[in-house]
């Protein structure tokens, strides 16, 4: 049980930071991914102040096998680029930019029940199954 309420507070306090530094509202990602125009430049200190704190904390992981919470730590292992990442990559910018959201903060916009979020999220939904879907299916012809 005691996971289950920090995992909720870690989403929560991160669902606020979104809030807060709003990386919830389209119009202000678009502004950032706009460099030929009107740009905005403030989400970049926003993920400026995520690397300061992320960066550490992975430090820290590298050294310990266990969590405060005392569960097993695993690491990625697989570092290299394939068609795979720079595919996967790449749908992600293009939804980023087309729709202003990304996963996260279309989430955490959904508490406000606006129309946008909702259909981004199910669309992401069903983009995520489908994908499930082709992978299962592509594996039982390449196995």
């Amino acid at each position: 049980m005691t996971i289950i309420i920090f995992a909720l507070l870690s989403g929560v306090l991160f669902g606020v930071g979104l809030t807060v530094s709003r990386m919830i509202d389209p119009s202000k990602v678009i502004g950032f991914l706009d460099v030929t125009g009107a740009w905005d430049p403030s989400l970049a200190f926003v993920m400026g102040g995520a690397l300061l704190v992320t960066v550490p904390a992975f430090m820290i992981a590298k050294k310990r096998f266990r969590t405060l919470l005392d569960i097993d730590i695993t690491m990625p292992t697989k570092n290299d680029i394939d068609s795979s990442l720079l595919i996967g990559a790449a749908m992600f910018g293009v939804g980023w930019g087309l729709g202003g959201f990304c996963p996260g903060p279309a989430i955490s916009a959904l508490s406000f029940g606006l129309e946008k979020p909702l259909i981004f999220v199910a669309a992401m939904t069903v983009g995520m199954f489908g994908f499930g879907l082709f992978r299962k299916k592509a594996d039982g012809l390449n196995g």
